[in-house]
């Protein structure tokens, strides 16, 4: 597998990561079927939300992949009223990545990060590595640190 931005990233923090490749050709690139697919738990496994607040104003949100966003929490981490997902179509523009291959890492500028505070508990999560079929796995103090993020709590309640 190539390196992506992200790996380069990562590799020049000097900060340790393993990689973990899957077959998408079925187009099964949600969250819960990578989770299947690398023989994870999904909780292990995060999803990478891009949200916009006030006008060009972006936020990075990282969650367990089966989980929903709670826009309401996600606001108030963010200091807005209120967020919006960012359009699919507008997110290479501000972030490098496409859908399905969105790492919170190593995107075109460093956004404000959240991570969804269960990741803490974990010794390892797992990411997208910045492409589709790829994903990093790392521990969360590494992702918090070089993301600039906070865990805080941003899920809804199941």
């Amino acid at each position: 597998m190539s390196k992506t931005n992200a790996m380069r990233v990562l590799d020049k923090q000097k900060i340790p990561y393993q990689s973990l490749s899957y077959n998408n050709e079925d187009g099964k690139i949600h969250g819960t079927a990578v989770a299947e697919k690398i023989g994870k738990p999904a909780d292990q496994v995060f999803k990478t939300l891009v949200a916009s607040g006030a006008p060009g104003h972006i936020y990075v949100f990282v969650i367990p992949v089966a989980d929903e966003l709670d826009v309401k929490k996600a606001a108030k981490a963010a200091g807005e009223k209120k967020i919006e997902m960012l359009p699919v179509k507008d997110l290479q523009k501000w972030t490098g990545y496409i859908r399905g291959g969105c790492s919170p890492i190593g995107m075109k500028k460093l956004y404000p990060t959240f991570i969804d505070h269960t990741a803490e508990q974990l010794e390892t999560m797992i990411v997208s590595g910045g492409k589709v079929g790829c994903q990093i796995e790392l521990p969360p103090q590494e992702l918090l640190q070089i993301t600039d993020a906070e865990f805080i709590e941003l899920t809804k309640a199941k």
